[in-house]
């Protein structure tokens, strides 16, 4: 992403909106969030792919001999060493873009369908018109640009979603089925309940549960009717509410039950209870 990053200082002088980060923790995993209503880049590749939801607007790229276009809903996908460019189609456009690595993507197709995969993930398209995928990933992409939110979120929403993209735009087929994985689930279960004041990671529960991270997630979907990292956040609260009925301040509980600071705490609390730490505890 270099050469193209090396424009985007350019349209953050023009009064752009331009957010660039790395996740270490995805294989050096790149973010961008951008707001262009001028800027154009350069014809260039990546050695990683590049998967861009287009919030607002409407971009323009060459890709594969042919100019596209991307409008709101629907996702850019690149794959790696394909030459390609971007700009506006009118007024500009919004979208959030992450850059996988191969690496990244194979381990993923590997969980997924717990097989090795020795090739390079593809895609045939280069637009993809599944406007629920691309609000999952604005969703994934705000997430990741929250340092409040919890690793077990990240990790799943990240896989989560790469995993469908994979499964429905990728060419690889359905996800196999999830049986009944009723002691699978209910080792993750103990283990939140037990460490919920931990960062606990989709690894830590993987490994609790003896299931890979994509199957856990799922069995544990159908299994409880939430996600993994919804149920930390549900026991969380639970032990806040807890302490904040024995007199304990707000500040105090957000520490002792996981939570970032005081202000992640209200935000989660008020979400589930209706009202503020501050409020229930009075």
């Amino acid at each position: 992403m270099s050469n193209a990053f090396t424009t985007l200082e350019g349209a953050i002088a023009r009064g752009e909106a331009v957010r660039f980060w790395r996740e270490p923790r995805y294989d050096g995993l790149e973010c961008l969030s951008a707001t262009f209503r001028t800027h154009r880049y350069a014809r260039h590749t990546h050695e990683t792919y590049a998967v861009a939801a287009v919030i607002d607007g409407c971009e323009t790229f060459y890709h594969r001999g042919a100019q596209r276009y991307a409008s709101t809903g629907t996702m850019a996908v690149v794959c790696p060493d394909e030459l390609h460019d971007g700009e506006p189609a009118g007024a500009g456009f919004v979208y959030r873009t992450l850059y996988p690595s191969v690496e990244l993507m194979r381990s993923i197709a590997e969980d997924v369908f717990d097989r090795p995969f020795a090739g390079v993930p593809g895609f045939a398209q280069s637009v993809v018109e599944d406007a629920g995928l691309s609000a999952r990933m604005a969703h994934l992409h705000g997430v990741l640009a929250d340092p409040r939110t919890s690793l077990l979120q990240r990790d799943t929403l990240l896989r989560g979603f790469f995993a469908q993209l994979l499964s429905r735009w990728g060419g690889l087929g359905e996800m196999p089925a999830v049986g009944d994985e009723r002691g699978p689930v209910a080792r993750a279960r103990a283990h939140l309940d037990r460490h919920f004041a931990q960062d606990v990671t989709l690894d830590d529960l993987a490994a609790v549960a003896r299931l890979n991270r994509a199957h856990l997630v799922r069995a544990f979907r159908k299994a409880t009717g939430t996600t993994p990292h919804a149920y930390l956040s549900d026991r969380r609260v639970r032990a806040a509410r807890r302490l904040l009925m024995a007199g304990q301040a707000p500040s105090e509980v957000a520490l002792a039950c996981g939570f970032c600071d005081q202000s992640h705490l209200n935000r989660v609390f008020k979400a589930r209870m209706g009202v503020t730490p501050g409020a229930f505890r009075a």
